[in-house]
């Protein structure tokens, strides 16, 4: 019997039931949120943040890279030198995803239901988000001088060549 489900499923019966105990478990949490009245809310946010980011973010995103590599591969690097491509897309990626995080901040989106819930305005966003940036580019900047001095005194300390002592060479 064991063969046969092997044969015909492709693995072995316990993947299969493990795979009929999560769809078993995905079934019973749809028929739980159907009763949430903010669930077609949730299911416009999600499309959304997908078309957003399949059709409009991905291609965006993509783009800047390729245009980052294609400017550094033009502008070279000194010989013995570290790739800078990561130093500068670390801190890219971090800033990128804290705009989105608090992008209604950023724009004082809401403005009013911030002031309500919490009795601050939202106009310190925008300045701690570039402060933040400006610091994760900081950072990655002497994390990458620290790099570049760790191989250039790596390179100053090798042992030159030694020419054998009868003199042959």
């Amino acid at each position: 019997m064991r063969s046969w489900i092997r044969r015909l499923y492709g693995a072995s019966p316990l993947h299969l039931l493990t795979l009929l105990a999560c769809f078993s478990l995905a079934g019973y949490a749809v028929t739980y949120l159907t009763v949430e009245p903010a669930l077609r809310r949730v299911f416009i946010w999600f499309a959304a943040a997908i078309i957003a980011h399949d059709l409009i973010a991905y291609p965006l995103y993509t783009f800047a890279d390729r245009a980052l590599r294609a400017t550094l591969d033009r502008l070279g690097r000194p010989r013995g030198w570290p790739p800078v491509l990561n130093y500068i897309r670390v801190p890219a990626l971090g800033s990128a995803l804290l705009f989105v995080i608090y992008f209604p901040g950023i724009i004082r989106q809401g403005g009013a239901a911030y002031h309500a819930a919490s009795g601050n305005t939202q106009n310190p966003f925008l300045l701690r988000w570039l402060l933040l940036t400006a610091a994760l580019f900081i950072l990655s900047a002497l994390g990458y001088i620290a790099r570049v001095a760790y191989a250039r005194r790596g390179k100053r300390h090798e042992p030159s060549p030694r020419r054998s002592a009868s003199g042959g060479g």
